[in-house]
């Protein structure tokens, strides 16, 4: 076994006794949902900006992004803006749910939905939600792992299915036992070999290529003669696409249930609002990372996979042992979100489906919630193989376009109640068959082009939908209430 394989293997290894050992952490009774799930709600401003980093920089900005880059050019780069647009949304919208959640005990966004509207049908549909659009965000991080697997040639002998589904096994043990709190003791060592790791790359591999005004030269005329031809600079048609994925994308990033899990386990109001501010230093992490698109493409690297570009990088310009490094980097920042969208999902579906049959929270719940972490990764990993998208990217953005129909009940229900629930129910219906249509008719691409007065208008499926949506709830609900006026 190669030195690389040895070094990834050893971390794979060490993080998952650091998964085990996170049980002992702060001395909670794990049969409790608010313990096993939320960590008791007690992490501080410093295990918290770890945790969310953890939880939103994952095999989506170390694999995804630069794959698409790679592959398309500067549309690719639309992660940085929508990121940067998320944070101040973070702000005032989880501050305030953060509060309600204390004051009346909520564990998941379906609770509170509960409790504003007092309709069953709609929480279910609420939680239900968060657990689909969880599958594809899992799928992608498997997707990171695999892209990493495959290089090693000691496992990619067999396939990197058998190390794939080990790294999972191991993954759904630790989690099964100690709950968020192994991701979040887990996300200091990520954090740590991620940000060597990048700064690494940005120093060492635009050197040997002969610069960045050499990359860029060479990366624009690698995408002009792709056989769909790209560049490194938006084009006007583009435009539109670039806004609508930033801005969608942005609206649906801290509704997530491993988002919204991460943020309740904050001991504090002035916690999330630290991280608020504090987060976007990631941002500039996830420019550096797209960058490395560019420079696959400069380098004439050739991929049958996009994904696998950014491990190819690391072993074509490192030493073995370094590229092990990375590797386990990769690894271990698609290990950690993996464990808190499991937590996240299986905690939605325990509290708000299987909690109908058990008026008050118990044991039981929490074990069905540990139960379903297992199922819920099972799941996920079926959608490499039945959901053929274009991009890994295309995961985390098809499960966005399912998330964000949540938005009118959960956001918009945190400042009115002027929407009926059943107007609610129509649009969020009306919304998810859109989503799931626009992304059959364009092969699982995550943008859609609508034909209308001869042109065309290409945009992500996420905000097309969400728009019907809107648009059905608020025409359902003046129905309602002028015929029950």
């Amino acid at each position: 076994m190669s030195s690389a394989a040895l070094i990834l293997a050893a971390a794979v290894l060490g993080v998952t006794v650091l998964g085990f050992v996170a049980a002992r952490w702060g001395g909670g009774n794990l049969n409790d949902i608010e313990q096993w799930a939320l960590g008791g709600r007690s992490f501080g401003t410093i295990v918290s900006w770890f945790l969310l980093g953890g939880d939103l920089y994952t095999a989506y900005t170390f694999i995804a992004v630069p794959a698409l880059v790679y592959g398309v050019g500067a549309l690719g780069f639309f992660a940085v803006p929508y990121a940067t647009i998320a944070y101040p949304v973070a702000l005032v919208v989880l501050a305030r749910f953060w509060s309600l959640a204390r004051r009346n005990g909520y564990v998941t966004a379906a609770d509170f939905v509960r409790d504003r509207y007092g309709d069953r049908t709609l929480e279910i549909a609420i939680a239900l939600t968060g657990v689909v659009a969880a599958l594809p965000y899992v799928a992608l991080q498997l997707v990171g792992m695999r892209a990493v697997f495959g290089q090693f040639a000691a496992l990619a002998a067999g396939g990197s299915l058998p190390a794939l589904t080990i790294a999972f096994a191991l993954l759904a043990a630790y989690t099964y036992t100690s709950g968020l709190r192994a991701p979040a003791l887990i996300a200091f060592v990520k954090d740590t070999l991620i940000y060597v790791t990048v700064i690494a790359a940005i120093a060492i591999i635009p050197a040997r290529l002969g610069g960045w005004a050499h990359v860029f030269a060479l990366a624009q005329t690698a995408l002009e003669r792709r056989p769909h031809p790209a560049s490194i600079y938006l084009r006007p048609p583009q435009y539109f696409t670039y806004a609508t994925m930033a801005f969608g994308s942005a609206l649906s990033l801290f509704i997530y249930p491993h988002s919204i899990t991460s943020v309740l386990a904050a001991r504090s109001r002035g916690v999330i609002r630290r991280n608020a501010a504090l987060l976007p230093i990631y941002s500039l992490l996830l420019g550096l990372l797209a960058l490395l698109g560019y420079c696959a493409a400069a380098s004439g690297i050739i991929a049958k996979d996009a994904s696998s570009i950014v491990p190819l990088l690391f072993a074509r310009y490192f030493p073995d042992w370094f590229a092990g490094v990375a590797g386990a980097a990769i690894v271990i920042g698609a290990l950690v979100p993996a464990a808190i969208m499991c937590i996240g999902a299986a905690n939605l579906f325990a509290s708000n489906v299987f909690r109908e049959f058990s008026a008050q929270r118990s044991p039981l719940e929490t074990h069905t919630a540990k139960i379903l972490t297992l199922a819920i990764a099972a799941f996920a990993l079926l959608f490499i193989f039945f959901v053929p998208v274009p991009y890994a990217i295309d995961f985390q953005l098809l499960g966005g376009a399912v998330m964000l129909q949540i938005f009118p009940a959960f956001v918009l229900g945190l400042w009115t109640r002027w929407l009926h629930p059943k107007a609610l129910l129509a649009g969020w219906a009306c919304g998810l068959i859109a989503s799931v249509a626009m992304a059959c008719a364009s092969g699982f691409n995550a943008n859609y082009t609508l034909h209308a007065f001869g042109g065309e208008l290409t945009g992500f499926t996420a905000l097309y939908s969400l728009a019907l949506n809107l648009l059905v709830a608020a025409g359902v609900t003046l129905l309602l209430r002028i015929r029950f006026a």
